[in-house]
């Protein structure tokens, strides 16, 4: 979804560019409905990064905890995150029902399936991190960040080192 939002998005601004500088006459609708749905883009797409981790690694708290009390801080971490993203869902959806009766200018669409991005999103995103860690507590998924950057930087590093100690010999 996430992906099919940012094509009509990507869409909508070059029409829009297309419309304004190629025939002079911009389009009025097209910028709010690019926008709208850039918005259901990012909160579609954020629940991948919370389920890969992405959202929720700190690299220093996991290089400091020895790897015993690793489960206690990602399910620490996980319970952070669960507590913002149920503060914006519920949030979301008390500002979706206050924008109700506010229309899209130009389309005479209501607002509020724009706003109604932040609660889905957020909801999404709190089954995402109970995912990651229910993988972590039933040793599905490793603890700690997922991602490579930082098995990438650990492999850069001596090879950075070998160079400097090489360049002042």
């Amino acid at each position: 979804m996430a992906i099919g939002m940012l094509i009509v998005s990507v869409s909508l601004g070059f029409y829009q560019v297309l419309t304004r500088f190629l025939f002079n006459a911009p389009s009025t609708w097209s910028e709010v409905l690019s926008r709208a749905t850039m918005i259901w883009c990012v909160f579609m797409a954020a629940p991948a990064t919370f389920r890969g981790g992405f959202m929720m690694a700190v690299e220093v708290i996991y290089k400091l905890v020895p790897a015993r009390a690793m489960l206690a801080v990602e399910l620490a971490i996980g319970a952070c995150c669960l507590l913002v993203l149920g503060v914006l869902a519920y949030q979301g959806v008390l500002m979706t029902e206050r924008v109700s009766g506010q229309t899209l200018s130009a389309l005479e669409v209501s607002i509020s399936w724009a706003y109604a991005a932040i609660p889905v999103g957020s909801a999404c995103c709190m089954v995402a991190v109970i995912g990651r860690l229910l993988a972590q507590i039933t040793g599905r998924e490793t603890l700690g960040p997922s991602h490579d950057e930082a098995v990438e930087q650990d492999t850069d590093a001596p090879l950075a080192h070998d160079a400097r100690e090489g360049h002042r010999s």
